[in-house]
């Protein structure tokens, strides 16, 4: 079995894969609301194509898995980006791979700062919504609409993922 050990999750080392969702150091912000609010205005994009495509809104309960992890299986969305805000101020961790001819590529593991999210460009491949330690829910923002909008790849050798 492979190892990966998950990294910090910040945007540069994630700009190949997606968009991270926080607002630390973002510079397109002003405030709204008579000054009561700050606006963190375009962390990332939403994007849908396809038959009868809209953006939704979701919020996703999840439960955690035991470290470390055995990554057998990632996913893509071809139809759609797909965005994951936690809804409590804990880390989760994030696996994304690179499209080499129609499978993923050698797989990437990072784990959050509390309140980070994570938006996925369409046909992104990454794992499933893995939070860590304990229960979590999430706001997502995804494609709704006709079509196959999920693709499985399922590695021949799982991938052993460990916390930092």
């Amino acid at each position: 079995m492979k190892r990966l050990v998950a990294r910090p999750l910040t945007r540069s080392a994630f700009a190949p894969f997606g968009e991270v969702l926080d607002t630390e150091g973002w510079e397109n912000h002003y405030p709204i609301n008579a000054g009561k609010c700050e606006r963190y205005h375009a962390l990332a994009e939403a994007d849908a194509t396809g038959p009868n495509a809209r953006v939704i809104v979701s919020v996703f309960k999840a439960t955690p898995y035991a470290f470390p992890l055995k990554l057998t299986m990632v996913e893509r969305h071809p139809l759609g980006s797909q965005a994951f805000m936690p809804l409590s101020p804990r880390p989760f961790l994030v696996v994304v791979a690179q499209d080499d001819g129609g499978r993923p590529a050698e797989p990437h593991a990072f784990v959050t700062r509390p309140g980070q999210g994570v938006n996925y460009p369409r046909g992104r491949w990454h794992g499933v919504l893995t939070p860590i330690g304990e229960p979590q829910d999430f706001l997502v923002v995804d494609r709704a609409g006709d079509g196959n909008n999920l693709e499985e790849f399922y590695f021949e050798q799982p991938y052993e993922i460990v916390l930092p």
